[in-house]
């Protein structure tokens, strides 16, 4: 095999931008974006369409990921599956609470079951449940046209896995989530920030135990861990090739499941496939730890009114 040619770094190789449609051609053109559907905004914008927190959040908790990885690539046994833990369960938060119960109302929990559960989500990073709930039922209203909220289809991968959460305006609770339009519920949009701070510093109080790495792990790891496992679900499990346009795209993804620690959300194709079911894994080798705490909880009497699969899949 011949080595790869020598990288050529005189003056008149280098490409550098001669005019302002240069400068527009890498950066992107912002009166142009203004006038675009906000998935069409050059990669390179900033722009947050109110998103402002969202998009300071991302990049706060990614920027602390990055560096307390490097510093403390292998933290320890303890502060490992402490921050597993932690993930998993504002994961089951979110899977139960948010997804099942209040987005689709395949099952309906027990009040404090639900306090608990909305805690652990808000406490991962996934937002509130009203906000929530509203985005994910416009997405399935909407699927891959124009006014889905965050399909890859339609602004491609950063699109749906990030971009939407800030570029995007949000859906309105009222229109598509007017039954958790009430007082209870907009309590926990105002007590979201004092979470997350919580959320992101909690790793502190290990620190005399474990050293600097528990701050790490427990805090900025976890919650960037936990936002892209949650956010491959918005992209590449909406990203099943050969479809015609507008077909919708999910599909299931086995790999994702050790990503999210068996959750259940993995098996996407047959979320869509039935929505309204509470379980999500329609076989025994399909693992979906959601259903099981559902079907657990349902045995205590602290879940009801479970939808099941009008049918098996694979």
């Amino acid at each position: 095999m011949s080595p790869p040619p020598a990288l050529d770094t005189t003056a008149d190789s280098i490409q550098t931008p001669r005019s302002l449609s240069d400068v527009r051609s890498l950066f992107g053109d912002a009166t142009k974006d203004a006038k675009s559907p906000p998935w069409k905004w050059h990669w390179s914008s900033w722009r947050t369409n109110g998103g402002g927190w969202t998009f300071f959040w991302i990049l706060w908790i990614h920027a602390f990921a990055l560096v307390g990885f490097a510093l403390f690539p292998l933290p320890g046994w303890p502060v490992f599956l402490t921050a597993l833990g932690l993930m998993w369960l504002g994961g089951i938060g979110t899977t139960v609470c948010y997804h099942r119960a209040l987005a689709h109302k395949a099952v309906k929990l027990h009040p404090v079951v639900e306090f608990v559960l909305t805690v652990a989500a808000l406490f991962n990073g996934s937002g509130t449940p009203a906000t929530w709930t509203a985005n994910h039922r416009l997405h399935h209203a909407e699927v891959e046209t124009p006014d889905d909220i965050s399909s890859p289809r339609i602004g491609g991968f950063w699109w749906s896995h990030f971009r939407w959460l800030y570029q995007a305006a949000q859906s309105s609770v009222g229109e598509w989530a007017p039954d958790l339009n009430t007082p209870y519920y907009s309590w926990w949009t105002r007590w979201q920030i004092r979470i997350l701070a919580g959320s992101f510093l909690c790793g502190i109080a290990l620190v005399p135990f474990f050293g600097w790495g528990a701050f790490f792990w427990i805090g900025a790891i976890r919650l960037a861990w936990a936002l892209n496992a949650q956010c491959f679900v918005n992209s590449i499990a909406h990203m099943k090739p050969g479809l015609a346009e507008g077909e919708d795209s999910s599909r299931n993804l086995t790999w994702l499941g050790v990503v999210q620690t068996f959750q259940g959300e993995n098996w996407h194709g047959n979320h869509h496939a039935n929505p309204a079911s509470a379980r999500l894994g329609f076989t025994w080798a399909q693992i979906d730890v959601g259903w099981y705490t559902i079907f657990g909880l349902e045995k205590l009497g602290l879940a009801t009114n479970v939808r099941r699969p009008r049918h098996a899949g694979s």
